[in-house]
């Protein structure tokens, strides 16, 4: 059967259209952390690392997006354990939550070259592998972590400030990061 000259050039768009998508929707990470390269441990246990960072971090991406847009893994034996966490954000269709993960994944991989902690911060998900077991432990490391302020999108951004700052020192003491008498605004 013969194809109309339209109907060629509509599967022709069709077809551009469709391989453009990933670069649409691929995107940088808003932030990043790698602690030192888990290559310069080289022949001690190389191998084994890659192994277990590349079991985490497939499972997360399996998991997340069939678990609401949150998963935990683990993998690996002895020195060279490792734990990992992804999340999503709430408002994030489970493909797109894969197609976020998946991108956070290939990225962290290659850029941070099997390090022992690594975090990649993207739009709509959250990426993280340590070889020591961090789920539900608060970090507080400012080195790793990520602050992102759009204040241009505010219409007062100091009165927003000292809301926040009020409503957060009506939460106990406990609940506030060590250090932290009260919250600035």
């Amino acid at each position: 059967m013969a194809l109309s000259r339209r109907t060629r050039h509509c599967l022709v768009l069709l077809l551009v259209s469709l391989a453009l998508l990933p670069l649409g929707m691929a995107t940088d990470p808003i932030g990043g952390y790698c602690s030192e390269s888990g290559t310069s441990d080289a022949e001690i246990n190389g191998k084994t690392r890659r192994r277990s960072i590349n079991s985490v971090v497939s499972d997360l991406v399996a998991k997340a997006a069939s678990n609401g847009g949150f998963a935990t893994s683990s993998a690996g034996k002895g020195n060279n354990v490792f734990y990992g966490l992804a999340q999503c954000r709430g408002d994030v269709s489970a493909s797109d939550c894969k197609a976020c993960l998946v991108e956070a994944a290939n990225y962290t991989l290659s850029f941070c070259h099997y390090a022992s902690d690594s975090r990649m911060w993207y739009d709509y998900c959250f990426m993280r592998y340590k070889n020591a077991n961090f789920i539900g432990q608060v970090d507080t490391r400012v080195d790793a972590s990520v602050r992102i302020r759009k204040e241009e999108n505010m219409d007062n951004p100091k009165t927003f400030q000292k809301v926040v700052a009020k409503t957060m020192d009506k939460y106990p003491r406990r609940w506030r990061p060590r250090g932290v008498p009260h919250w600035e605004g």
